[in-house]
Formats: structure tokens, C-alpha cells, sequence
């Protein structure tokens, strides 16, 4: 068998939602979302990296995942912070700054396809059927902390990553073992991604960026 038909058989032999690692480019397809008319963090986007600056604000960044990657079932980047809020209670709303959230949303299936990619961020994070997994840069406890989150309610947990502070890591997570282990049973199609930053409940600043994020 000639190389080429031996690829082509390989192809064909994959189950048909297989999803193959796939950068996230910081690009034009991202938009914002402002949860102040007087306030908002400033975003770069840099194709592979995304930069925030925050000063005693708080936005929102997001970006529709393509269907082919809808089954996603893992994530990993690198992010670095130089300048960082204190430590605050992500269990509390009005009180809850962190350095930076990454925001993974699904949807059923049958729902992500009808809603096609029309919906915005806010419409997807306020759909009854919603899941959102939320890793966190913030607070002060310890790695792999699941916290309710005070916004989404039962839609969203919060998870722990690192506590308040500088520095700079890399990240891997296990979408389908954490979906399973705060929600219960498989997570549906991975529709949604979004960055956050908020630094106005402490009056403080923060200096950050999120790189090489890829989807698999």
C-alpha cells in the first residue's frame, strides 16, 4: 500500500468526532463585552497571544469555537501576570477580582446547531441549558478549589488554578474529567471561549496575557 492510501485509510478509519488539536488565534473573530459604560479592560489581540491591562475595571472577551472543534475534550495554555489584584472571595459578587478567567461553554448538541452563530456571549452564558466551566487565576486557595460562582449559578462552577499573585505557568485541563466530576454525565458541544480580567472591586490593576491556547 502506496503512503498516500495508507493515509486516506487511516482517515477514514477515525470515528467521525474525532478532534485534533487546533490553536485558538486572538484575532478578529473575538469581540467584547462591557459590563460598565464607564469601565472596561483593554485587550491586545496579537494572533497567538492575548494581552490585558485592567485598571479598577472589568470586561469580558469572547469567541464562538468552530463546529469541528465542538468536541473538544481538553485545553492547555500558558498565561503570565506582572502586575496582580489581591486576594478575594470568588464566592462573592460585588467582591470577586481575579487576574484572569477562561470561560469554557457548551450546549447540547441539537441546541448549539439550531442557535448556529448567531448567539452572543451573553446569550450563551444565560441560556437555561448552559454549562460553563470557569478556570481561574485568583483567590487564595488551593489548586483544583471548585467554587460556585455567584453569577452563573448552577450553569457555572468556578475552578482554582492559582492563587493571587505574579508569575508566569503553563496550563492543561481536562475538559470531559471536569465537566464530568461538577456536573455529572458527558459535556455537551463545546460552543463558547472567554477571557475575563476584574480588578474594580479592589481598586487595583492588573497586567496579563494568555498564550498558545489550544483546543483538542
Amino acid at each position: 500500500m502506496t503512503r498516500s492510501l495508507f493515509l486516506a485509510a487511516l482517515i477514514a478509519a477515525l470515528p467521525a468526532t474525532s478532534v485534533f488539536a487546533e490553536s485558538v488565534a486572538f484575532d478578529s473573530t473575538w469581540s467584547t463585552q462591557r459590563f460598565s459604560l464607564f469601565s472596561s479592560n483593554r485587550y491586545g489581540f496579537q494572533g497567538n497571544t492575548l494581552s490585558i491591562a485592567s485598571d479598577a475595571s472589568v470586561s469580558l472577551a469572547y469567541a464562538r469555537v468552530k463546529q469541528p472543534l465542538w468536541g473538544a475534550t481538553s485545553a492547555k495554555w500558558s498565561w503570565a501576570v506582572s502586575q496582580s489584584v489581591p486576594a478575594t472571595d470568588l464566592t462573592k459578587k460585588g467582591g470577586d477580582d481575579r487576574n484572569a478567567s477562561l470561560y469554557f461553554v457548551f450546549l447540547p448538541e441539537a441546541e448549539a446547531k439550531a442557535l448556529g452563530d448567531k448567539a452572543n456571549i451573553r446569550k450563551l452564558l444565560t441560556a437555561e441549558s448552559a454549562r460553563v466551566l470557569v478556570y481561574v487565576w485568583g483567590d487564595n486557595q488551593g489548586r483544583g478549589k471548585v467554587l460556585s460562582s455567584p453569577y452563573l449559578g448552577n450553569r457555572g462552577k468556578t475552578i482554582l488554578l492559582r492563587a493571587a499573585g505574579t508569575g508566569k505557568f503553563s496550563e492543561k485541563v481536562d475538559l470531559a474529567a471536569d465537566y464530568r466530576r461538577v456536573f455529572g454525565g458527558p459535556a455537551g458541544a463545546l460552543v463558547g471561549l472567554a477571557v475575563s480580567a476584574d480588578s474594580d472591586d479592589t481598586n487595583s490593576a492588573i497586567r496579563a496575557s494568555i498564550s498558545g491556547l489550544t483546543l483538542n
